[in-house]
């Protein structure tokens, strides 16, 4: 048994049951709260200088504010992000923000590399929303994220109306919306493929990989 459970000197069944209880907890928690892969994204990149390309620039020193229109390319060490427009912000901290729209064609794109592996965490969306201080990507609208292992054998992905990516603990949340409809999901429900971690990786045309069942629950305290 696992010692994340507590013991019970009522004997087995209630133990049992607490163990039932737990993990009926983590199937319903799932697909609302996303899923935590085991490494970060990598530190360095919100030291690194914000470099770009755009067909048009506009800068105000004032508010330390800079628009980016015209299939804008965004770098900062191994984050990229493309769109028609990028809105690149600096508070007085230092920390830099950047707001990446499409205007109906092709998707915004992110895309950054995990720390000490060779992953990729990138997703597509209508908005995406990059927040330097907290490490913090939000895609909004038709939301895509995938998780990568070099750049081509897809591991993990999810969709939904909105979801986010926290880089400093490198954990997903999705929520559902009617953008996320489809005629197989009418309900715009979050959908996702998670790779099995003790299993192989799926290519990027391949089928959906089978889930197992876990034998405990990540993260739960001792006792």
């Amino acid at each position: 048994m696992n010692e994340s459970f507590p013991r019970f000197d009522t004997g087995r069944s209630r133990t049992l049951s607490a163990c039932r209880a737990g993990l009926a907890a983590l199937m319903i928690a799932l697909p609302l709260a996303g899923f935590a892969p085991l490494a970060h994204a990598d530190r360095a990149d919100k030291d690194k200088p914000l470099n770009f390309v755009a067909d048009y620039t506009t800068y105000d020193d004032l508010k330390q504010a800079t628009v980016l229109t015209g299939h804008v390319v965004v770098t900062k060490g191994t984050i990229l992000i493309k769109a028609d427009r990028v809105e690149v912000t600096q508070d007085p901290q230092g920390y830099q923000y950047a707001t990446g729209t499409s205007n109906g064609g092709d998707l915004s794109y992110f895309r950054q590399k995990r720390e000490g592996l060779d992953e990729y965490i990138e997703g597509t969306a209508v908005r995406i929303d990059y927040d330097g201080k907290q490490d913090l990507t939000t895609l909004t609208t038709n939301a895509t994220v995938r998780r990568l292992q070099g750049l081509s054998t897809l591991l993990d992905d999810v969709h939904g109306s909105v979801i986010t990516y926290d880089g400093q603990n490198d954990f997903y949340t999705a929520k559902s919306g009617k953008d996320a409809a489809s005629p197989g999901n009418p309900g715009g429900r979050v959908r996702g493929m998670l790779a099995p971690r003790n299993g192989g990786a799926a290519p990027l045309n391949g089928a959906s990989a089978t889930l197992t069942p876990s034998t405990s629950i990540q993260g739960a305290p001792n006792r």
